[in-house]
């Protein structure tokens, strides 16, 4: 059976269906633990966290973040469904840095004219 995440073929004995999807344990699991950007309590330690250490803009960032966040600030604002292709990367690694940075209220997402667009604080 085929993962309709990955795409990688794995046994039927190894594929769990979550939310009408069949998925591998490692895209499972992936999708269980995946960040959420709108989480006030993650919001609210990220900035103590940050504001602890001292760090401002991209500071305490990994590169991938760095990218995303230099790329959106040197932008102004970029339609989401654009950014992993520009940066590529996976839509789903999007999702799951994206809501790191808004936790750290670097990024947020903008709706103009039905569309969505990631831009700064």
């Amino acid at each position: 059976m085929i993962c309709d995440m990955c795409n990688h073929e794995v046994d039927n004995e190894e594929i769990t269906k979550y939310y009408g999807k069949n998925l591998c344990e490692d895209c499972y699991i992936a999708e269980l633990h995946r960040p959420k950007a709108c989480d006030p309590a993650a919001v609210s330690s990220a900035k103590k966290s940050r504001v602890r250490m001292g760090q401002v803009g991209d500071a305490g960032l990994t590169d991938l973040q760095k990218k995303i966040y230099n790329y959106v600030k040197d932008n102004e604002k970029v339609e989401k469904s654009l950014l992993p292709e520009i940066l590529n990367i996976p839509p789903s690694e999007l999702e799951t840095q994206f809501a790191v940075l808004r936790h750290c209220e670097l990024l947020k997402g903008q709706k103009i004219d039905n569309r969505i667009y990631i831009t700064t604080f």
